[in-house]
């Protein structure tokens, strides 16, 4: 049985009826900065920014994916829901606004980094310091909207709670800027679109496997 907040999520799934004006300057900041990017790119030869912004959205795609699995054989609840008013629910714990931070969130990690990658911040280098800090702020962020009701929390394990806290650190968001700086070390450009690709091939298949082939909703 669905609880009230999935109920709520599942409304005008994906019914573009209730997109709103405002996604579009959303829209065009996010392709601005995408552009602004590609062109310095071309310039420099150095992609590693665009490499950031796709890799770190593929992997907020991974984990909706299978927070979407949890839903359809719990039939209860995914971990998290996003019940809240919003101009495009895309997922049950997913929505348009969320989507388009995170596709600019790996630009602005990348945009933190310090020029010389082994170069240390309290100890830890640079890069590994700014992943943990930006998975601690990301926390602290869902916390609040928890608190508002505006992103629901389930069950125990990822919860308001030290172990919950835990949990959503590690999988919900370390691992984003962790496949980033992994991405990011590769040698080639090659190897890294190759990386890209299979990390966003993950939940292209399990949503293939959902949609395509059983009709499941999440």
């Amino acid at each position: 049985m669905y609880t009230p907040a999935t109920e709520l999520a599942l409304q005008n799934l994906r019914d573009l009826s209730m997109v709103k004006w405002y996604v579009i300057p959303l829209l065009a900041i996010v392709l601005y900065i995408y552009s602004s990017e590609l062109k310095k790119a071309m310039q420099s030869k150095n992609w590693d920014a665009i490499f950031a912004g796709l890799t770190l959205f593929g992997m907020d795609f991974f984990n909706e994916s299978w927070n979407g699995w949890i839903l359809h054989f719990s039939q209860r609840s995914a971990f998290w829901t996003t019940p809240g008013d919003t101009a495009l629910r895309t997922m049950v714990g997913w929505n348009i606004e969320i989507m388009f931070m995170f596709a600019i969130a790996g630009i602005i990690f990348y945009n933190s980094f310090l020029e010389d990658k082994k170069q240390k911040i309290l100890g830890l280098p640079n890069r590994w310091f700014l992943a943990i800090s930006f998975s601690i702020f990301c926390v602290f962020v869902e916390c609040l909207l928890n608190i508002g009701g505006h992103l629901v929390w389930e069950y125990p394990c990822w919860y308001l709670s030290f172990q919950g806290i835990w949990l959503i650190f590690l999988i919900g968001y370390l691992h984003f800027f962790v496949a980033v700086i992994l991405v990011l070390s590769l040698k080639t450009n090659k190897a890294k679109a190759i990386a890209v690709s299979a990390i966003y091939s993950v939940p292209i298949i399990m949503n293939i496997i959902a949609f395509g082939i059983f009709d499941w909703i999440y």
